[in-house]
């Protein structure tokens, strides 16, 4: 049995927390309309509704690539590049980007700081309980930057808990739980606040290895012959495989915005669309979820 591990906008958060600092209410914030499931603004519309209107929608990114990140100013990657056109095909919808660690999207989602956070971000049951994820929009594996010369052959999980070896891995992401999943002490962990972190971790020889997804290393190490990406594998946690499948995510209430996402989404699986909005940061058929795999399903474990 497998276990499948791997964003009003700015402008309501203010409004709200001037209220809050005023009145001591909390009214003005985000509710959810009895019996729908879908947050509602001060006006009485879901964030559906507002976005569609305002045709710019809020989004959360931590700069990683090849899923989400600023080049020249713009948002580019994966995750922009699906959600740009899915946001697009919904109502017009542009992005407003908002740069943050990982670690911190999914409160700044909750904090009405975005509406939606595009980073590719892994779907697990812990992620389930505190935000709404699409269905998987890719699927990826796993695997270990390290220097070219890899003295002490790390491979997997295994070969860096037989060892001494220094582990990073970044703050909030899958590998933590999955690296201590495989008996990986704390001590042999260092963790980072992002990908550049872990690059210069390894580089400098803080770290023996960078735990990521294989596509993501593979982007990060394509110019810099100093580290090498080995193959890719599967993590297996209490006996159950860990196959990332990463999506958008939104806040738990935004139920309409989220279904009219997964309407789209099911669209370019669908027609081709997707390979083609994907290709450029490296994917391939290889990381096209399989459209029976749902965000519930992925929720439960």
């Amino acid at each position: 049995m497998s276990s499948i591990a791997r964003r009003s906008p700015l402008r309501r958060f203010q409004i709200a927390a001037a209220a809050v600092a005023v009145l001591g209410m909390a009214a003005a914030c985000s509710t959810t309309e009895p019996g729908t499931g879908t947050s509602t603004g001060e006006g009485g519309g879901s964030t559906l509704d507002e976005v569609k209107e305002a045709q710019t929608i809020t989004v959360g990114f931590a700069n990683e690539r090849p899923y989400a990140y600023q080049e020249g100013g713009e948002l580019k990657g994966q995750a922009p590049a699906v959600d740009g056109y899915i946001f697009d095909q919904i109502g017009g919808i542009e992005l407003e980007q908002r740069l943050f660690e990982f670690g911190a999207l999914i409160q700044a989602l909750n904090a009405d700081r975005v509406d939606a956070v595009t980073a590719g971000m892994f779907i697990t049951p812990e992620r389930c309980e505190q935000a709404a994820f699409s269905d998987p929009v890719y699927i990826a594996a796993t695997s270990l930057l390290t220097t070219a010369d890899n003295p002490k052959n790390l491979t997997d999980y295994e070969s860096v808990a037989n060892s001494d070896a220094k582990l990073a891995v970044m703050n909030g992401a899958v590998e933590v739980d999955q690296a201590k999943g495989n008996d990986i002490p704390e001590k042999q962990l260092q963790v980072v606040a992002d990908q550049p972190s872990g690059l210069d971790a390894v580089k400098s020889g803080r770290a023996d290895a960078f735990a990521l997804t294989s596509i993501s290393l593979r982007a990060l190490a394509e110019s810099d012959n100093s580290v090498e990406v080995a193959d890719a594998f599967i993590p297996v946690v209490d006996g159950e495989e860990q196959i990332g499948a990463g999506a958008a995510v939104f806040r738990q209430g935004d139920d309409d915005l989220r279904e009219a996402f997964n309407a789209e989404l099911k669209k370019i699986l669908d027609n081709g669309k997707w390979l083609e909005l994907v290709k450029p940061y490296g994917f391939t058929e290889a990381e096209k979820p399989d459209p029976s795999l749902t965000a519930e399903k992925l929720c439960k474990g």
